[in-house]
């Protein structure tokens, strides 16, 4: 029965998840933690720092750990299809639509109206963490540092990656 459960809660955040990734973090949150208690928001907070640093789509990720967390290999196998099938078969159907039907003024009203909705979720998935995230000054401290050395001194990613985690080493 579980095995049903993570397949059709995956499945459902694969299917609404418009926007790619970070897009999906409040469906995920939703489903996983107050619909299905499968796991705490602390948890969640950890989920996404993981997420993140790991090689692939948060999708993915978060799918394949949840699967395993509550199913085990089998769990992982399927919450991680179900996540995907959806994007697959819709992929399929938009390619086609887009190649007949990509230059029209009503497809292209349609996609002004859907980019700022995706903005808006990532928006709300950035609250959302943050809240869970700036527990003590330390971890505003090291927030503000990854910000300014991202957007201000133009630091790659991976090396404002390592930079925190050093952070948490030395300010935990």
């Amino acid at each position: 029965m579980i095995l049903i459960q993570l397949y059709l809660s995956f499945l459902k955040i694969g299917t609404f998840a418009f926007g790619g990734g970070y897009a999906m973090v409040p469906l995920l949150q939703n489903e996983i933690i107050a619909s299905r208690g499968w796991i705490t928001s602390a948890e969640f907070a950890d989920l996404m720092s993981v997420a993140q640093i790991t090689p692939g789509p948060i999708a993915i990720n978060s799918a394949t750990f949840i699967g395993y967390q509550v199913g085990g290999v089998a769990g992982s196998a399927l919450a991680t299809l179900a996540v995907v099938t959806p994007s697959i078969l819709i992929i399929f159907v938009l390619v086609r639509m887009l190649m007949i039907y990509g230059d029209t003024p009503v497809v292209r009203r349609i996609f002004r109206g859907v980019k700022p909705q995706v903005i808006a979720l990532i928006a709300a998935a950035a609250i959302g963490i943050s809240n869970m995230a700036f527990a003590s000054v330390e971890d505003l401290l090291i927030g503000a540092t990854a910000a300014l050395g991202l957007f201000v001194c133009k630091l790659h990613p991976i090396a404002v990656i390592g930079l925190c985690a050093g952070a948490g080493l030395l300010l935990h």
